[in-house]
């Protein structure tokens, strides 16, 4: 027989990527066996709270990490990583006393993230990101293929071939350049490119316009959620695959659905790294009844 629990929350988003926040750092209040079936229940949009994710603030398991960041898309599946998500938390972490530092390491199944709050009185403005060395091999991101890199190549995607690129930033993306960024049929190809076959762990999806070399705009179809209006790994991915592909220069403004962020990309010895700026917002606070 199962039990009403009350858990307090925080509905946050970055530039529209919309979240519930649950603080699990110092005691868990949903069974671990049950979280996917409970956040596909609350982020049902129209029935319940609604939200592209739930995020949970949970104990760090590394020694080098300040906190933990776990995630997890509207589909119920866990994430590795998410950069408007990332933002949310830190901000939830800082302005809750969980963690108060205006630079914190935080632990994701991505690996470790380094943040840099800016503060404002006791409000958090703004973080940057370190997105870290983002990965071209198809190995990593994981992707089937006998290329070593697939680096705008065609794919063919329900019988028509497109040039996509192929990237991890913590968690894979696909990234397709196109001048006609209005005409895309999201909701279809969208699903196709995610759930296509030689993407073992599905993929996001961006398609990008380039304005010019240092500003873009791009939609999203994020893997486990659909459209999004926004996405900050995407955002990483894009300014980092034109980097690579000599499209872009190192500071790029995205323009996304929701919002704007700013990737900054070092190359350093030929090895990119990627930094992310950007701001979330608390939208309020709340007790939601949940039977458990």
């Amino acid at each position: 027989m199962r039990e009403k629990t009350l858990v307090t929350f925080s509905k946050m988003h970055g530039l529209g990527n919309d979240y519930i926040v649950i603080d699990e750092s110092k005691k868990i209040i949903l069974p671990e066996e049950k979280k996917p079936e409970i956040v596909e229940e609350i982020c049902r949009k129209g029935f319940s709270i609604g939200a592209d994710g739930v995020i949970f603030v949970t104990p760090p398991s590394s020694d080098i990490a300040d906190i933990r960041f776990r995630i997890f898309n509207s589909d119920g599946s866990e994430a590795e990583m998410c950069g408007n998500g990332i933002r949310c938390f830190v901000k939830y972490v800082y302005e809750n006393d969980i963690f108060h530092n205006d630079h914190i390491w935080v632990e994701t199944l991505g690996g470790i993230k380094e943040v840099d709050l800016d503060i404002e009185g006791e409000e958090v403005r703004a973080s940057t990101v370190d997105m870290g060395i983002p990965t071209f091999k198809t190995t990593d991101i994981p992707m089937v293929s006998d290329k070593e890199e697939f680096l705008d190549c065609e794919l063919d995607i329900g019988g028509e071939p497109i040039k996509i690129t192929a990237v991890n930033v913590g968690n894979p993306h696909v990234v397709i350049f196109t001048d006609n960024i209005q005409n895309i049929k999201l909701n279809e190809i969208g699903p196709l490119i995610e759930n296509h076959p030689v993407f073992p762990q599905k993929t996001n999806v961006h398609f990008v316009n380039i304005i010019n070399r240092n500003e873009i705009e791009m939609i999203t179809w994020e893997r486990g959620a659909s459209f999004t209006f926004a996405c900050g790994t995407g955002a990483t991915s894009c300014v980092v695959a034109g980097y690579k592909l000599g499209m872009l220069e190192e500071e790029v403004e995205v323009h996304l659905p929701g919002g704007e962020l700013l990737i900054i990309v070092y190359d350093i010895d030929n090895e990119l790294r990627a930094f992310m700026e950007g701001e979330a917002v608390l939208v309020f606070d709340g007790v939601m009844e949940l039977e458990i």
